[in-house]
């Protein structure tokens, strides 16, 4: 079903095939009783899936990465397609337009996109006013970052911004700067200025009466001793754990047409399966286990979520196998999941 209706979208530009889509699903969440009905089809509930990282618990593994819903008008609906919890953003203080359209372009024979979306969003006062009435029983992470025309020197200030502004709406936040598509970003993952920004965030976080988890997004593009360098960073800062990866800015064995695969801009989906895999199994190798991990980057089915789990990720989460399975692909890999652990007690 869901096939022929991707095939329908794909006609559209992205951007506008996402507006759509969104619109339309939240609109069909207005009808009564379709968000029950929605929520007792998607829903799978099982102890198996359960899973308790960093003080939270979660209902199952499977989350919306940041990204998809950016600006906070999205996850009351989206809950109801059985995630176990939303990340929301990436949110900067000011609004931003993000970069000249077009800048999201698919890659069907690759099962990828690229995008240069450069944090558009609404700012920090709008997300705040999307969350103040937010479900209770959903977890929600709060994906934060700098704008555009904040100078690396100062981007302390717009994380400490974000992280005050949302600290009574959102479950846990994540530092993203690891983003290819705001100009200067990723040199804030060097050891000094990425210090600066944990350290200041985890004082704050220290003076209130219930600190909340903090993790980083990293990128896929790391070197072995930038690897080694953000394990220390989070030894040293004490921050809950890491989201590994963002997306790549490597185009190497792509099989669409050079038109597409030449954009500037982030790779997701399947041709980032293999890196981001390798990144969390070293990760959680080098630091023993000691970090969680959220696993992201090209899972688009039972297989390629287990295999995340199994290099190490505490959770998952998707973004581009959404656009390219549908929603049954979250239903899909919560029962294979339960099945699995099911299979395994009996054994």
């Amino acid at each position: 079903m869901y096939k022929l209706l991707r095939s329908a979208l794909f006609l559209m530009s992205p951007e506008k095939a996402h507006g759509f889509t969104t619109s339309c699903f939240n609109a069909f969440c207005a009808i009564p009783g379709a968000a029950p009905f929605l929520s007792s089809y998607f829903h799978v509930k099982s102890p198996h899936l359960q899973r308790n990282v960093f003080g939270i618990e979660f209902p199952n593994p499977v989350g919306l990465a940041a990204g998809f819903d950016k600006e906070g008008t999205l996850y009351k609906n989206f809950r109801h397609l059985g995630f176990g919890f939303i990340e929301i953003g990436t949110v900067t203080p000011k609004g931003q337009p993000g970069n000249p359209k077009p800048r999201m372009f698919r890659l069907p024979q690759d099962q990828g996109l690229i995008n240069r979306m450069g944090f558009n969003n609404q700012g920090l006062e709008k997300a705040v006013e999307k969350l103040k009435n937010r479900p209770k029983d959903l977890i929600i992470g709060g994906n934060i970052g700098k704008n555009k025309s904040t100078s690396n020197e100062e981007a302390v200030h717009d994380y400490l911004t974000c992280f005050e502004g949302l600290f009574d709406f959102v479950d846990y936040f994540v530092v993203n700067v690891s983003s290819p598509n705001t100009p200067g970003l990723r040199e804030l993952q060097d050891k000094k200025p990425l210090l600066r920004i944990l350290n200041a965030l985890q004082d704050q976080n220290s003076k209130k009466l219930e600190r909340k988890p903090i993790l980083l997004k990293i990128a896929p593009d790391l070197n072995i001793e930038q690897l080694d360098d953000i394990i220390a960073i989070v030894e040293e800062t004490h921050i809950d754990g890491l989201i590994a990866t963002n997306t790549t800015i490597n185009r190497e064995g792509l099989q669409s047409p050079k038109a597409a695969t030449g954009e500037a801009g982030g790779l997701s989906g399947m041709p980032l399966r293999i890196k981001s895999t390798e990144v969390i199994r070293y990760l959680y190798k080098k630091s023993k286990g000691k970090i969680p991990v959220i696993g992201v980057g090209g899972i688009a089915d039972y297989a390629s979520a287990k295999e995340k789990l199994d290099a190490g990720a505490s959770l998952i989460q998707i973004y581009t196998g959404l656009i390219y399975e549908g929603p049954g692909l979250i239903k899909n890999i919560n029962q294979q999941l339960a099945a699995a652990a099911e299979n395994e007690k009996r054994h």
